[in-house]
């Protein structure tokens, strides 16, 4: 009898898995689809360049604002109910975008759909509620599912619009339909969490984590258009900070913080700052790598010269790689130890940015170089949150997750505000392209060797890891039901 009951709960852990992958797979396709889209979206809205900065930068300055406090509240009132909520505000915003008649109400839209970066912590949450024992290897699925989604959504964005649809509008509202039936998947079909934390909701530290986060990403993210030498970057910048401060000093006061920093502390300041590192390269790279790809030796000396549809699919390849690097992490983990895991990941993607400046040679071997690096960052990113998960306590899984994801953004951002910096700055005057400035080739090796760097001083941080109690119980301990039958 009591290893039915095992078996029907094993089954329901794993029914409840597979749930949240769906959720996550669309997550990632939200998340790739609008790159694609962002010339099409500045010709009907007549944006420029600079205006259209603000489709990413809006949706980025809202994941800081209430990604923190959704995890919270899920903490105290139940992650499920707050995954609902959250679905539900990027679904009207996915719509809002869709049929937005102004280019300032599709942002109001895309800020709608900042909840979308909350989803992760809130599923963690329920997880590893459902199982502790198989948590790692679900984390490991839910983040293969998001990486996957993100390169479906990238390639199929593009080519509805160029191939199928045409109207970007229409293209604009496929993930608001997908949205729609994530939104009964969660209601109907997705089990809420048991762990409640006690206490009440800290709206003090909850605006001024909000207002700090928000006036330093908004000046560094914009730090490039308003300029770095402007006061208006470095008065919000400075404003941000100082607000931050406050929000340590109130923090420790209050009696029911927003984030209890002692218990964030202990044991969680190594992996956090290893999320903020390897967040850094993993975020920001992406668009050098991607001009790289597409600059021609013809123009500025350098680059490979693919075509914008060849560029979609290598950076697909990459983020598939990234989903094979995660699904298979947990595995990885059990037989390498935690910090063994993380180490090889950062390893290897340090290595690829090295190959990247010594050996870039043709396409075919810049995008091997580009999967090497989607493995070993697979493996971190799969690796990485079960440490967070395992080491937080029972009732702080959402708010400790929600900081790791945050952390990991921010610093995308900051990394992303640099390297653009790097580019401009770094020029090849005896090449012209009109007006516009090229950046040298010694730019892009600037910029993969911050890249390589960060990665091997996550690897060093990695080794100061001792694995979590839990997981180290969970390499000897036996398979769940569902595990045996998979292995």
């Amino acid at each position: 009898m009591s290893s039915s009951r095992h078996l029907q709960g094993s089954d329901a852990a794993t029914a409840a898995v597979g749930f949240l992958v769906v959720m996550e797979f669309a997550s990632g396709l939200l998340q790739g689809w609008f790159s694609p889209l962002l010339p099409a979206i500045g010709e009907r809205f007549d944006a420029s360049s600079a205006a259209l900065n603000w489709v990413s930068a809006m949706y980025l300055l809202g994941t800081a604002a209430c990604v923190p406090l959704i995890a919270k509240l899920g903490d105290l009132f139940g992650h499920k109910r707050l995954l609902v909520v959250a679905t539900a505000s990027v679904a009207l915003g996915s719509f809002l975008v869709a049929f937005a008649p102004s280019f300032e109400l599709l942002l109001v839209g895309r800020a709608l759909q900042a909840p979308l970066a909350a989803f992760l912590p809130l599923e963690f949450a329920i997880v590893r509620d459902r199982n502790p024992a198989t948590a790692g290897r679900s984390i490991g699925r839910l983040v293969g599912s998001l990486t996957l989604g993100a390169a479906v959504g990238g390639l199929l964005s593009g080519f509805l619009l160029d191939s199928v649809i045409g109207d970007v509008s229409v293209v604009l509202l496929v993930p608001a339909i997908l949205m729609t039936i994530c939104l009964a998947v969660v209601y109907f079909l997705v089990p809420e969490t048991t762990v409640r934390k006690s206490g009440t909701v800290d709206w003090t530290g909850a605006v001024l984590l909000t207002v700090g986060l928000l006036g330093v990403l908004g000046g560094v993210s914009n730090a490039n258009t308003w300029g770095w030498t402007s006061t208006l970057t470095w008065a919000a910048i400075g404003v941000g900070a100082a607000v931050l401060v406050v929000w340590v000093f109130v923090e420790r006061q209050v009696r029911h913080p927003l984030v209890d920093l002692d218990v964030v502390g202990r044991g969680m300041r190594v992996p956090m700052l290893m999320a903020m590192l390897f967040g850094a390269q993993l975020f920001g790279v992406q668009t050098p790598s991607a001009l790289f790809l597409r600059a021609t030796p013809e123009t500025n000396g350098y680059g490979l010269g693919v075509t914008a549809s060849m560029t979609g699919l290598i950076l697909a390849l990459f983020a598939l790689a990234m989903f094979v690097g995660a699904a298979t992490s947990d595995r990885l983990a059990r037989s390498a130890t935690v910090p063994g895991s993380l180490a090889l990941g950062a390893v290897l993607a340090a290595a690829s940015y090295i190959l990247m400046i010594v050996v870039p040679g043709n396409v075919a071997l810049f995008t091997l170089w580009l999967v090497v690096a989607g493995m070993g960052g697979g493996v971190v990113v799969g690796v990485l949150p079960t440490v967070i998960v395992q080491q937080a306590p029972p009732d702080s899984v959402g708010i400790a997750s929600g900081l790791y994801n945050t952390s990991r953004t921010a610093a995308g951002a900051v990394a992303g505000a640099v390297f653009a910096l790097v580019m401009s700055s770094m020029i090849t005057p005896a090449l012209t392209a009109g007006a516009k400035q090229i950046p040298s080739v010694g730019a892009y090796h600037v910029v993969w060797a911050v890249c390589a760097a960060l990665c091997a001083l996550t690897a060093v941080l990695a080794l100061k890891l001792r694995s979590p109690a839990d997981v180290t119980e969970n390499d000897t301990a036996p398979l769940a039901d569902d595990e045996q039958v998979h292995a």
